[in-house]
């Protein structure tokens, strides 16, 4: 609950007056204290807290956008006794994308808004039909890690999402959508086939393999979705870079990932829906049905399988289509469920920046972070409440 004091106002260090948020969590009262800094340039900003990972109380200066480790003069205290993230990370959503493919640039801001407003400033885009680079020169908006379009065959797919070929064309789409995204390809591994009423591998192994070669030779990696057992076993053999999703996986195939060091995403929040897919299509496809209940009533041994055989492992929600965006705080609590709190986190947070090459808290880094009063280690539904979102040393939440 916020109330203000009268003859002790606590002050920044520019004689400001700041807003006291006094709470009680684990068994001791705390007040924090938060200044409003006013729209405009970024701001010299001070925070105390206690940083994460490393779990130590510090200073957090922010300077011309970026974060510096000595003291900022002049700086304004927004935060104190508090909890700092660096920027939270959506590692597979789609951003530009809805039930009906491409989206105008009014929902495209609309979706990065509400990631941004949870806590997400850095999102890797795991394919959509919409040009959103112009978001690269918003500041306001998290940045975007682009893997072109998705690559899928003819009616194999969800209509008006993917560019659309067959087997013998599928190296040279590689080609071109490793040219148009930010190093990464995503190709759909599989989807349910009509004519034999289950999931089955839209690839030819070897034709797979050669896509993923070309994608290496152009500098970019591959992630593919992948629910089915075949599909995910046949891909990770072809050498592929990145798994979504991964319901399918067994024991040999999570060794070889953990060997070679195989990203996955999860999606869990995309997994809790294989009940209502299931259920959609009992009536014509009734074996597809049981297999979605299947792989969905295992997902939880499945993931924690790859958790515990170290599975490099990162959250993302698949937000886009039939999943809303802003859901990383679901995520997160899903992801706890299999690898505990502070895992959940490193996958939604310093892990998976590491991971696509952005860095979190250092020197010099740009200061995208995330602040909450308690300690989301001891109860990550602390994740769904950030107290400050900062992106490029703009506080775009408070």
């Amino acid at each position: 609950m916020a109330h203000h004091h009268h003859d002790d106002v606590p002050l920044d260090a520019l004689g400001q007056p700041l807003t006291a948020h006094t709470h009680t969590h684990d068994g001791s009262t705390h007040t924090h204290v938060y200044a409003d800094v006013p729209a405009g340039p970024p701001s010299r900003l001070h925070l105390r807290g206690t940083v994460l990972p490393e779990g130590e109380v510090r200073d957090v200066w922010v300077v011309d956008g970026v974060v510096a480790s000595e003291p900022v003069a002049d700086a304004v205290t927004v935060a104190t006794d508090c909890w700092i993230l660096p920027g939270l990370v959506d590692a597979h959503c789609h951003i530009g994308m809805g039930p009906n493919g491409a989206t105008d640039a009014e929902d495209v801001e609309r979706q990065a808004l509400l990631d941004r407003d949870a806590g997400t400033l850095l999102a890797r885009d795991t394919g959509v039909p919409t040009d959103t680079r112009w978001v690269d020169d918003r500041e306001d908006l998290p940045r975007i890690i682009r893997a072109g379009r998705h690559i899928a065959r003819p009616r194999r797919y969800i209509r008006n999402l993917a560019e659309e070929v067959e087997p013998e064309d599928l190296v040279e789409e590689v080609r071109t959508q490793a040219r148009a995204g930010d190093g990464w390809v995503k190709l759909v591994g599989d989807w349910i086939d009509r004519d034999a009423g289950d999931l089955r591998p839209l690839w030819p192994a070897d034709v797979a393999a050669a896509a993923i070669g070309a994608a290496h030779e152009e500098g970019a990696r591959v992630t593919a979705h992948c629910f089915d057992e075949r599909s995910v076993t046949e891909l990770v053999d072809a050498g592929i870079d990145g798994i979504e999703h991964g319901t399918g996986l067994d024991d040999d195939t999570i060794a070889t990932m953990a060997e070679r060091g195989v990203a996955l995403v999860p999606t869990l929040c995309n997994i809790e829906t294989f009940p209502q897919i299931a259920a959609a299509g009992e009536e014509k496809f009734p074996t597809y049905a049981t297999h979605m209940r299947a792989l969905h009533a295992r997902r939880f041994e499945t993931i924690g399988k790859a958790v515990d055989a170290g599975v490099p492992v990162y959250a993302g929600t698949d937000a886009g289509t039939s999943i809303p965006h802003g859901l990383i705080a679901e995520e997160v609590e899903l992801l706890g469920r299999v690898g505990g709190a502070e895992f959940a986190l490193g996958a939604a947070s310093w892990r998976a920046r590491e991971w696509l090459g952005v860095d979190g808290l250092a020197d010099g880094a740009s200061a995208d972070l995330v602040v909450y009063d308690a300690d989301p280690r001891t109860d990550l539904s602390v994740v769904r409440h950030p107290r400050l979102v900062i992106l490029r040393g703009r506080v775009v939440r408070s």
